[in-house]
C-alpha cells in the first residue's frame, strides 16, 4: 500500500461488505508499521480516540497473533464506546441482543490502548450482575481494576487501537489477534442495556 488513504478504504471496504480481501492484512499491517507516523503526538492520538465513539459490529477476525488470514465472524457481537464506558456482547442481531458486559474505560493516550473495566453483566436489556454467582464474577474480572491485576502478576483486559474512521474500527487483542468493526448506524444501548447506561 502507498499510503494510509489507500489502506483504510481498503479496511471501510472490507468491514462495510463483511467479507475480507487477500490483501486485507497487508493493509492492516500497513498502518500498524507507519502507527508512528499516522499518530505522531497526543493530539492525534486522542482524535483517533474520539472516533472510537459509537456502536460497533465485530464483522473479521484473525484470532490468536500468529494468525495473518482475516475471517469472517459467524455470530453477532459488538462493541460500543462512549464517554465513558466501553460495553460489548452477543445477540440475533443489533435489535436481540443475548448477553452483555458494561464498564468504564481507561484510554492510556501514548500506547493507543483502552483498558477494559467490566462492572456489569446484562441479559437481554436487564441488570444481572448481582444474581451471578461469585465464581463466574471472578472468572470474568469483574469489578476488578488494573491495579488488581497488577498485585496479582498480570495484565488487565485492554484493546491497542490500530485505526478507525466513520467506517470501520481495528484493533489488537490481549492474545495479538485483529479485529475490524463496522460502525453501526443504530445506538446499541438501549437493546443491550435498557435504560441502566451511566452517562
Amino acid at each position: 500500500f502507498a499510503d494510509l488513504d489507500s489502506a483504510i478504504s481498503k479496511v471501510d471496504q472490507c468491514s462495510t461488505c463483511g467479507k475480507p480481501s487477500d490483501d486485507l492484512y497487508d493493509a492492516v499491517r500497513f498502518i500498524d508499521r507507519n502507527a508512528l507516523k499516522i499518530y505522531p503526538d497526543d493530539e492525534s492520538k486522542k482524535q483517533l480516540w474520539e472516533k472510537l465513539y459509537g456502536s460497533w459490529k465485530l464483522v473479521l477476525a484473525t484470532g490468536g497473533g500468529k494468525f495473518t488470514a482475516f475471517k469472517e465472524v459467524p455470530l453477532f457481537a459488538f462493541a460500543m464506546v462512549d464517554e465513558e464506558n466501553f460495553g460489548n456482547g452477543i445477540g440475533l442481531n443489533e435489535d436481540n441482543i443475548i448477553l452483555s458486559l458494561l464498564g468504564p474505560h481507561e484510554f492510556q493516550t501514548r500506547r493507543r490502548q483502552m483498558i477494559i473495566n467490566i462492572d456489569d453483566i446484562f441479559l437481554g436489556s436487564g441488570k444481572v450482575t448481582n444474581f451471578v454467582p461469585n465464581f463466574i464474577k471472578d472468572g470474568m474480572g469483574l469489578k476488578k481494576r488494573p491495579v488488581d491485576y497488577k498485585n496479582a502478576g498480570s495484565r488487565p483486559p485492554a484493546f491497542t487501537f490500530i485505526a478507525a474512521s466513520e467506517k470501520s474500527l481495528v484493533a489488537r487483542g490481549g492474545t495479538g489477534g485483529i479485529a475490524i468493526w463496522t460502525r453501526l448506524e443504530k445506538d446499541i444501548r438501549p437493546a443491550a442495556y435498557g435504560s441502566s447506561t451511566r452517562g
